[in-house]
């Protein structure tokens, strides 16, 4: 688990971003804490530096929407979701527990039985 930053340092309306295993955007969306990955699915653009409009992220390149509970896109030109994690506020701290990646087959294994 990450701690991000005091909940009290990022306002409604506002996100921050922080380096995992990928970059990770955080959220807050009048007063509910969002955690997915930063990149856009459609094109490498950081979602953090898009425009929030209640749960739900422009991003600033091509404006995907995306929705920050589910990480699914709501319309084109991104076909594919973003991978969410769970937030966690406690003690005043914005937490993020990571969701894992799912495995990937290579190439060579795909079709064997």
């Amino acid at each position: 688990m990450f701690a991000v930053c005091r909940a009290d340092e990022l306002a409604p309306g506002e996100s921050t971003r922080f380096v995992a295993d990928v970059p990770i955007a955080v959220f807050n969306a009048d007063g509910v804490f969002y955690a997915v990955d930063d990149t856009c699915t459609h094109q490498d653009a950081s979602l953090s530096a898009g425009f929030l409009e209640g749960c739900f992220v422009e991003c600033p390149l091509h404006a995907a929407f995306f929705d920050l509970r589910s990480g699914a896109p709501a319309g084109p030109p991104a076909k594919r979701a973003l991978r969410t994690h769970q937030v966690l506020v406690e003690g005043g701290t914005v937490y993020v527990q990571l969701t894992p990646r799912e495995v990937e087959l290579p190439l060579e294994a795909e079709g064997a039985a």
